[in-house]
């Protein structure tokens, strides 16, 4: 299990969005696969900086993990956080928590994401980008 001692301050990027009626399963909580649309609708607009592209710089996943902490409730307001956590050759992790608005020390979920630099003209792994190695932060 990952660490769950996470805070919101812990991770430099925050992205907000609510819940939906939709997301909801027949135990009237938000379902547990809602969480991974969430965590990825924060990624890719982390994403978005490096100006990767479908080509010689792109990225490609390769593992996802998640460890769900507590239920969510709709409707609520959330926050996922979201920081490179380990930086590697051709690959680098990205580890997210989602929290409620309300409640920012305490996260419903921790998440693990492995992703490789990818150059598809090429189709093989490349190298680290720049970008995402200026992101890294400890």
């Amino acid at each position: 299990m990952m660490e769950i001692n996470y805070q919101l301050t812990d991770f430099p990027f925050k992205h907000k969005i609510k819940t939906r009626w939709r997301d909801l399963d027949a135990f009237k909580h938000v379902n547990n696969a809602t969480f991974f649309n969430y965590i990825e609708d924060a990624r890719n607009l982390f994403f978005r900086k490096w100006n990767l592209n479908l080509e010689e710089k792109s990225i490609i996943m390769a593992s996802a993990k998640i460890d769900y902490i507590s239920q969510i409730s709709h409707p609520s307001n959330l926050i996922i956080g979201q920081k490179i956590s380990r930086i590697g050759n051709k690959s680098f992790d990205i580890t997210s928590a989602i929290f409620e608005e309300s409640n920012k020390n305490n996260p419903a979920c921790i998440s693990l994401v492995t992703i490789v630099c990818f150059n598809f003209i090429k189709n093989h792994s490349v190298k680290v980008f720049e970008e995402i190695k200026l992101d890294y932060k400890i």
